[in-house]
């Protein structure tokens, strides 16, 4: 049986990480307002985009 790459397996692995941090349990913890904006806001964009970099970051590595 053939092995999927190791860049493959490390974005499986982020997606099924990531997932859990944008559903509705962890989406309604953050509270308040931040600068005026819903603390709610901030925390979706900052998870959305730090999974893009890191997405991003492990496309782009060069296994050695």
């Amino acid at each position: 049986m053939k092995q999927a790459s190791p860049t493959r397996q490390r974005l499986a692995a982020l997606s099924l990480i990531g997932a859990p941090l944008l559903t509705f349990p962890l989406l309604s913890l953050p509270e308040g307002n931040w600068i005026g904006v819903p603390a709610q806001f901030f925390y979706l964009f900052a998870v959305w985009a730090g999974l893009i970099a890191l997405a991003a970051w492990v496309a782009e590595r060069k296994d050695k």
